[in-house]
């Protein structure tokens, strides 16, 4: 019998709706998953836009109407890559249809909508994954499961930070990412920080935090020489203490000069530690204290660590940041076909966004808050 053919439709086709498409492009080829996506319509600003880039990703028709590719029978499954001011919207009109949501991160722009989101998501039934793919790595799968095992004993502190360079100009221009309504470091990046943290040590319960601008004014858009003022966040630091009773710090900074992916972490427990950074995402560092032998060990992935081995059968050969959508999506798709769903879903991503909106009130309030 051959495999179920499901329409995809994707709304936007910048870095991220490349990246999506690639996937679905790729995941038949890589995992043996009941369904077989066909890539029905993209969405993009124009008619011309949308035909240019639904040829060049392999997309049978393109449109400048989101609402139609929603309504349409042909799509099943709504890959959401706008600009966040957008993923309330059509994920909503998306929900009222019955289809599955795929949602590029942060969820919505306010904890408020991203609730509602999850609500309708949750009152329709429909299948929801949100796209922190930074956690689809198998080495941040290992150290949750050397966690859970109780290998590095009770977890007491945890250090996370996801820092670039892409904003440490000033002369880098505004653009969604500097919208007041869904912008700022912390938002865009450190939701990735705080997701992580929450999957590997569990839900934060209070933050104190710093959010800081660093330049006050940016272009309007690129190479123009009028200036309009920055009101988000360039960098935010913020200490946390999580329900389990560990504590530690999380950093989001997009103007962090000579960063390209610092997105990293360090986990200390009673009886060892783990260390991790996606600028060498194919290692997992492991302390312990053996007498003579003290210090980290480095764990290389390979195909003991799933799902490695369907992309390759030796170890050590590394997988890239593509490859991590590619698992994203057949996770995607095992749970639209009635799988297990291992998230994050609406309801996780409107925790995360819950952490974030903490830490901007506590910037304002200059103090601890409990979420």
């Amino acid at each position: 019998m051959g495999k179920q053919d499901t329409g995809i439709g994707l709304v936007g086709a910048g870095f991220m709706g490349r990246c999506h498409a690639n996937a679905f492009r790729s995941v038949a080829g890589l995992f043996d998953l009941p369904l077989q996506p066909r890539l029905a319509i993209l969405a993009d600003a124009s008619d011309d836009l949308a035909e240019k880039s639904a040829a060049a990703l392999g997309f049978a028709r393109g449109t400048s109407d989101w609402r139609a590719l929603v309504s349409d029978p042909e799509v099943e499954i709504v890959a959401i890559t706008a600009p966040n001011a957008l993923h309330a919207p059509i994920a909503l009109a998306a929900i009222a249809v019955g289809k599955t949501v795929y949602c590029e991160k942060p969820l919505s722009t306010t904890a408020e909508s991203a609730l509602a989101m999850t609500l309708a998501a949750e009152a329709a039934g429909v299948t929801t994954l949100v796209g922190f793919n930074f956690l689809r790595n198998p080495m941040i799968r290992l150290a949750r499961e050397i966690i859970a095992g109780g290998e590095i004993g009770e977890i007491t502190g945890f250090r996370g930070r996801h820092a670039e360079n892409y904003m440490a100009s000033p002369d880098a221009p505004h653009s969604f990412r500097t919208d007041p309504a869904g912008g700022g470091a912390l938002a865009d990046i450190g939701s990735h920080i705080v997701s992580m943290a929450r999957y590997l040590v569990g839900p934060i319960a209070e933050v104190q935090a710093d959010c800081r601008t660093i330049f006050p004014t940016r272009p309007v858009a690129p190479g123009s020489a009028e200036r309009a003022p920055v009101e988000v966040d360039d960098m935010t630091h913020a200490l946390v203490r999580f329900e389990t009773g560990a504590a530690g710090s999380i950093e989001a900074n997009w103007a962090a000069t000579a960063r390209h992916m610092d997105l990293s972490w360090e986990i200390s427990g009673t009886k060892g530690a783990l260390a991790f950074s996606q600028e060498r995402m194919n290692e997992l560092l492991l302390w312990s204290d053996r007498p003579g032998r003290s210090g980290y060990t480095r764990i290389d992935s390979g195909p003991a660590h799933p799902p490695y081995g369907a992309f390759c059968p030796a170890p050590g050969h590394h997988l890239g940041f593509n490859d991590l959508k590619v698992i994203e999506v057949a996770e995607l798709l095992a749970a639209h076909a009635g799988g297990d769903n291992p998230g994050p879903d609406f309801r996780e991503a409107y925790e995360v966004q819950r952490v974030i909106e903490a830490m901007q009130r506590s910037d304002r309030a200059r103090g601890w808050v409990t979420l």
